[in-house]
């Protein structure tokens, strides 16, 4: 698993641990202790995915996610100590792809940089020499193509995080049907789902905002209240 990672957290021993295990698995880790020092390494480092604790001596995690998606789609996992679902679904609002609780075993968060590099792999490279069929929906001055990972609304090119384009494409693919949230997380983050989880509805609300939807009206992605989320055909 050769990539570059930044690891973000005050707790020197936990970044070091972090380290120890990701290391272990070939990655290259830029580990930093505060809000400027990540800042540094955001502008001037190749990074392939990032890991953030909320809680920092100068700044916090939220805002380094910000700076991010200002410039970057790469994946970024959030930690935090608190537990709450307020932080959890802050950090998706503002395109964070993942979050990790603490306390947590060193390996969930290897197995959890493994899956969003898979995906994020998945959507942004084609293998060399390899031919994809284009595949592509258009849906009322939505276009979305999963050969080029490119979403267009109305001719503007959309910035998607590779979870958000996942989630357009699965509901586009079942445009006219009603997909649970259950079913959405299942297939798009590859995990059990588990009750009281408002990930999906999170990405819903950042993607919504992206589509520029309407609160009352969306022309796009509709909620059937008690069902779970649907593009009507």
């Amino acid at each position: 698993m050769s990539c570059n990672i930044l690891v973000v957290d005050d707790e020197k021993e936990l970044a070091d641990v972090l380290e120890l295990y990701l290391t272990g698995e070939g990655c290259t880790v830029h580990k930093c202790y505060t809000g400027g020092q990540a800042l540094e390494c955001i502008e001037h480092a190749q990074l392939d995915l990032a890991i953030l604790d909320v809680m920092l001596p100068d700044a916090d995690g939220f805002e380094l996610c910000k700076k991010i998606r200002e410039k970057f789609w790469y994946p970024v996992i959030m930690l935090t100590a608190k537990g709450t679902e307020v932080d959890k679904i802050t950090g998706l609002a503002i395109g964070a792809d993942d979050y990790i609780t603490k306390p947590f075993h060193p390996l969930e968060v290897v197995a959890r940089v493994k899956s969003q590099l898979r995906r994020y792999r998945l959507y942004n490279n084609a293998a060399p020499g390899q031919e994809t069929p284009v595949q592509a929906y258009e849906i009322r001055g939505l276009t979305i193509n999963r050969d080029s990972h490119k979403c267009f609304l109305f001719g503007k090119e959309l910035s998607l995080t590779p979870i958000e384009f996942e989630i357009l494409w699965y509901l586009c693919g079942r445009q006219g049907s009603v997909v649970s949230s259950e079913e959405l997380f299942e297939a798009v983050w590859g995990e059990k789902f588990l009750k009281n989880n408002n990930t999906v509805m999170a990405h819903i609300g950042r993607l919504r905002e992206k589509l520029e939807e309407p609160a009352r009206n969306p022309r796009f992605i509709k909620t059937v209240w008690g069902v779970g989320y649907t593009i009507e055909a």
